[in-house]
C-alpha cells in the first residue's frame, strides 16, 4: 500500500518508491533571485522584440526623424536600466539567456 506522497509504479516495478517530502523547503533568496531573473528575462526579450520591429520600420521608411531619435533615445535608456538592475542582483546578461533545448537560447546574443 502506497501512502500520500509515495511513488509507486505498477507498470515499471523498477522504479521503486520514493518518498515525496511534505513541505517544499524554499530559501527565500533563492526563491527572490529566481523570480527577478525570470521578470528580467521577460523584460529583455520585450526590449529585443521592440528594437527589431524599432529597426524594421526604420528600414521600411515607416518613421521620421524625430520618431527614430526619439525611439532609439528610448530603447538605449531601456538597455541602461536593464544593465542597472542585473548589476544590483548580481546577474550577468547570460543569466537571463533561457536555454530551450533544441531550440537554442531564448534571446539574441545580437
Amino acid at each position: 500500500m502506497t501512502e500520500p506522497g509515495d511513488f509507486n509504479s505498477d507498470a515499471n516495478p523498477d522504479l521503486g518508491r520514493r518518498v515525496l517530502p511534505q513541505r517544499i523547503d524554499a530559501d527565500p533568496e533563492s526563491v527572490e533571485r529566481g523570480l527577478v531573473t525570470l521578470v528580467l528575462t521577460l523584460v529583455e526579450l520585450l526590449r529585443q522584440l521592440m528594437e527589431r520591429q524599432a529597426l524594421r520600420r526604420v528600414e521600411h521608411g515607416d518613421l521620421s526623424d524625430e520618431q527614430i531619435e526619439r525611439i532609439g533615445t528610448t530603447l538605449m535608456l531601456l538597455e541602461d536600466r536593464m544593465a542597472e538592475l542585473r548589476e544590483h542582483f548580481g546577474l550577468t546578461p547570460e543569466d537571463l539567456n533561457i536555454d530551450l533545448g533544441p531550440l537554442g537560447p531564448l534571446l539574441s546574443n545580437e
